[in-house]
């Protein structure tokens, strides 16, 4: 059995919301735009998996992928950064969900938290935490934990932060 904290869009923004919120996870999973120095302080904490964003510097696309395809436990993920929504991915996404086949399909880019099924391809769940930073369209930030444990997602949580414009220390 894992906990997963998963996080997206933070833009170079951690604060003690988020990093309090991770304490009780097995593993982090960052969906791309991590922004600067937020990855070397999430690697302190706890094992990371993750993807580069848009805004991603060269010394994250170093270290992190464009795609990340992984099992954990018995779940297949998949995870992008801009990926899309069912049934409208990007149509890149599209053929490699099709091809990987994943259980989890996660994304971020849009700042907008979603949770949802996709009957049309494998009955995957998509997720996207929304935006754990301060920067961009959002109203409030967002993360999620998960638990997967065997084959199955459970637990779920959506965890709000504060409005977007919240300097909380």
């Amino acid at each position: 059995m894992k906990k997963i904290g998963l996080l997206s869009d933070t833009h170079g923004y951690l604060d003690q919301k988020i990093l309090d919120n991770l304490k009780s996870v097995d593993e982090i999973w960052h969906v791309g735009d991590f922004g600067p120095g937020v990855a070397e302080v999430l690697e302190k904490i706890k094992p990371v998996k993750g993807v580069f964003g848009n805004i991603d510097d060269a010394s994250i696309r170093k270290t992190y992928p464009r795609e990340l395809r992984f099992m954990c436990e018995d779940v297949k993920v998949m995870m992008v950064h801009i990926g899309g929504y069912p049934p409208k991915y990007e149509p890149h996404i599209r053929e490699s969900i099709k091809e990987f086949q994943p259980d989890l399909f996660l994304s971020g880019h849009s700042h907008i938290l979603k949770v949802m099924r996709d009957k049309t391809l494998n009955n995957l769940l998509h997720i996207n935490p929304g935006a754990a930073g301060k920067h961009g369209l959002h109203k409030v930030r967002t993360m999620i934990r998960l638990t997967i444990n065997g084959k199955q997602i459970s637990d779920l949580e959506v965890i709000e932060m504060g409005l977007r414009g919240t300097l909380e220390a």
